[in-house]
């Protein structure tokens, strides 16, 4: 089973010494990948977070989130085998051809060790402040994704949508890895699965319950044969606490990736926590 590390440079791993010491140590002690996250303005007031019970967002509205994108240049420079993904980007408020460009330069800065973990979104505030239309976050992260991937996999690429188009334009450099960087759906939602199963390389629900992540990947099994992919081909991720039983139950269901919360943001304690962590993946 694979291992990650989420909330890799949000709160003090912000802090650019403690970020460097939570990549170094994870590619040493065996971690495949770490995972940024993004919130590029928290506005004030905002509706509730629906991943808590409380509606407050991890750390509260003063957690620094720095961007997802620079850090993962930064620990590229800094290691050369832990895979670098974002968990997740939210996708609708950018635009596919400047996020194409950044992602395929980050993956040959890294020499083809990006994957990236998209989302629709949640906080309507925000798509407000940055101008991008709340309700129509699905059809703009639907028709991203389609469109990253042509300019990723032609060397002339177009891409004619109701949310994006474009005729005959060129981007390079193209990403290291042959068929594009791995895209990852997050979000737990019926429309979420539904598009991992249709477009997703990977899915990432924010659920630990094994049941539910099994009634989950139904859903994105049956996509992806309604839409004439091979249902085994998509990866499935999903965020656990370092339990071997609690683990074992996440593979049983079909997890082969599981991500963890920083064990510790205390310099003096985060490898111990983090080999903690990697002994129990090794039990499984």
């Amino acid at each position: 089973m694979k291992a990650g590390i989420i909330f890799a440079n949000s709160g003090r791993f912000s802090n650019p010494e403690l970020f460097a010491q939570l990549a170094r140590d994870c590619e040493q002690l065996g971690f495949e990948s770490i995972w940024t996250v993004e919130h590029v303005v928290i506005p004030q007031p905002h509706m509730p977070y629906p991943g808590s019970r409380d509606g407050q967002m991890p750390g509260g509205d003063e957690v620094p989130i720095p961007d997802p994108l620079l850090p993962l240049a930064y620990a590229a420079a800094i290691t050369s085998r832990i895979k670098l993904s974002t968990g997740v980007i939210i996708l609708p408020q950018r635009h596919p051809l400047y996020l194409a460009k950044q992602l395929a330069t980050l993956d040959v800065l890294s020499k083809g060790r990006m994957m990236v973990g998209i989302g629709s979104g949640w906080m309507k505030e925000e798509f407000e402040a940055v101008g991008v239309p709340f309700t129509r976050r699905g059809a703009r992260t639907d028709e991203s994704i389609q469109a990253m991937r042509a300019v990723w996999q032609n060397d002339v690429a177009s891409f004619h949508g109701k949310q994006f188009a474009f005729q005959d334009v060129k981007s390079f450099p193209k990403p290291m890895q042959k068929n594009g960087i791995p895209i990852h759906v997050g979000g737990h939602s019926p429309a979420a699965a539904r598009r991992a199963g249709r477009y997703g390389d990977g899915f990432f629900p924010t659920l630990t319950d094994p049941a539910r992540l099994k009634d989950c990947f139904a859903m994105v099994r049956e996509a992806a044969q309604q839409a004439g992919r091979n249902p085994a081909t998509i990866e499935f991720s999903a965020m656990a606490a370092p339990k071997a039983d609690s683990l074992k139950a996440l593979r049983d269901v079909g997890v082969s990736r599981v991500v963890f919360s920083p064990p510790s943001s205390d310099p003096a304690k985060l490898r111990a926590g983090l080999e903690s962590a990697a002994n129990e993946v090794a039990k499984v």
